[in-house]
């Protein structure tokens, strides 16, 4: 991946809609050319091209943050369960006092309550949650900070 490709990652986390043709022209660069790079960083799985949704307008009105201590031999297994779960916009497995991290959209504190209770709390090898409730975003953007 050379500097090309890194631009045309940063036009895109900027305009994910931006055409082939208007990133050629502020490049400098063909249209094919551009074509053939953001196929190759598309099949070598670099990047994803996706909508980024926002939450609330979804009426998902709460998003919380989910710590998890998990049994040690389990948070594979666990980790591949919570992200099969719908509300789950992120999983990470991590170090420290938490071994997963979730990030989670729902439409109430409610549905919160249920989420915890009848879906994590149902999953083998969980131990203990803590669970942060988001008061208000900030920013919510794709990449790792080309911009």
């Amino acid at each position: 991946m050379d500097q090309l490709d890194r631009t045309i990652i940063e036009i895109l986390q900027r305009d994910g809609r931006a055409s082939h043709a208007k990133m050629a022209r502020g490049l400098g660069v063909s249209e094919g050319t551009v074509r053939r790079r953001l196929t190759k960083l598309i099949d070598e799985r670099i990047i994803r091209i996706v909508a980024i949704a926002e939450p609330a307008q979804l009426g998902y009105h709460t998003s919380a943050f989910i710590g998890l201590q998990v049994d040690p031999a389990r948070v594979e297994t666990v980790a591949t369960q919570l992200a099969d779960l719908q509300e789950t916009e992120h999983v990470a497995i991590t170090t420290g006092s938490y071994d997963i991290f979730v990030w989670v959209n729902v439409a109430s504190s409610e549905a919160l309550a249920a989420f915890l209770h009848h879906k994590v709390g149902t999953i083998e090898g969980v131990r203990q949650t803590e669970t942060f409730v988001s008061l208000e975003t900030r920013k919510r953007a794709p990449g790792l900070g080309l911009l």
